[in-house]
């Protein structure tokens, strides 16, 4: 668990991995856009892009470095010398820089995809946290997989790399495979193992195959990891990585479990998550946690009364926390009677009882002609 006083840091990666999502593709303008907006929200790192792949990729973040400052922004590559040296260029005007680099650790990777034995791809990483030192002082690693990998070679890796320079270890669920329980047994065992581990920050990076992303990346902050990286809305590869929003908002509610603070505003979280579905294309479900449509309204009549009388018995998050108005009341053949005179009331009309209750009859008949009850029903309804 966190002290009190401990700081969880926010890798925002919409622009990177978020980007890999297929059907997606930003302009420069785009990723301006998104890019102010997320250092609106208080994200520590951005991750840019992996300039080396393309010279769109190489321009973003060398656009992002000079137009972006109070947030340290950061460029991928593989652990190849010229990739760090194109990664160290594009990153040139960044008020603060990040070198993102490394290797797949399951034998998995090393042998179907790297085809390195383990001696040989840990003298790769090494070589490649000793380029990117010259320069930053800011290197992160990654070791792909992790979640299927050996635990003995994974500590060797940290150690290693962590002697060579690196700062950040960035500790992924690439495929999405592990649960909670295990991702926090390797976050937990890692530091305990490294001797060396005191000098640099673990970070959380999840996949949501099995939709464990942000379950597992809470279990790692709680087993000593200290960075979350995250998109917003959780877009990303195949089913998505950490949703930012999720992460953010559970450190923040359940404050009890965790005791870290982040340093994201988030009033500002609605706000971002409708800039990046409307430029991303990618539209966010009615019933996405935090950010959708549904998560702050009510159509059954229980919960309506509920709410209506004490948002908490059934809103955990106030709506105004993440930047939305209020609660909303919908109104369908599920709405008792309460929902419907709140809503009668916000457009100005108050009736006897007993006038009240011939238009809830009326209503009741609407309601099961058709998915919700609009003002515009409910004027027709009156008249």
């Amino acid at each position: 668990m966190c002290n009190v006083a401990d700081r969880v840091l926010v890798f925002d990666t919409t622009l990177r991995d978020g980007e890999q999502s297929p059907g997606v593709r930003l302009s420069l303008d785009e990723k301006l856009e998104i890019g102010r907006q997320l250092v609106t929200l208080g994200v520590d790192i951005i991750e840019a892009g992996f300039p080396i792949s393309s010279p769109g990729d190489f321009q973003s973040v060398h656009m992002l470095s000079t137009e972006l400052k109070g947030v340290t922004i950061c460029g991928l590559t593989r652990a190849r010398e010229k990739d760090i040296e194109v990664a160290a260029e594009a990153l040139k005007p960044a008020e603060r820089k990040r070198i993102h680099t490394g290797l797949g650790v399951s034998d998995n990777h090393l042998e179907h995809k790297l085809r390195m034995t383990r001696e040989q791809a840990l003298e790769v990483g090494v070589a490649a946290v000793k380029i990117a030192r010259k320069y930053t002082d800011d290197v992160e690693y990654f070791m792909e997989d992790s979640g299927r990998a050996d635990l003995d070679y994974v500590y060797k890796v940290v150690e290693e790399v962590i002697k060579a320079g690196a700062t950040t270890i960035n500790v992924p669920d690439t495929t999405g495979y592990t649960y909670p329980n295990e991702y926090h047994h390797l976050i937990k065992t890692i530091i305990e193992n490294v001797p060396n581990s005191d000098k640099a920050v673990f970070s959380c990076h999840c996949h949501n195959d099995l939709g464990m992303a942000t379950a597992n990346t809470l279990a790692g902050v709680a087993a000593g990891a200290r960075q979350v990286e995250v998109t917003m809305n959780g877009i990303g590869e195949r089913a998505g990585n950490t949703a930012l929003e999720e992460v953010v908002m559970a450190l923040y509610i359940r404050s009890d479990k965790f005791n870290c603070v982040t340093n994201v505003d988030t009033t500002q979280l609605l706000p971002t998550s409708r800039l990046v579905s409307r430029l991303t294309g990618m539209v966010v479900q009615r019933n996405k946690a935090v950010v959708g449509a549904n998560a702050y309204a009510h159509s059954s009549g229980i919960h309506q009364d509920g709410v209506l009388k004490e948002r908490s018995t059934y809103e955990i998050i106030d709506p105004k926390l993440v930047g939305a108005e209020k609660s909303e009341i919908i109104l369908t053949a599920r709405s008792g009677r309460h929902g419907l005179k709140h809503r009668l009331a916000e457009i100005g009309f108050n009736f006897t009882d007993e006038r009240f209750e011939e238009l809830y009859e009326n209503f009741l008949k609407m309601a099961d002609t058709r998915k919700e009850v609009t003002e515009d029903d409910l004027r027709e309804l009156v008249a």
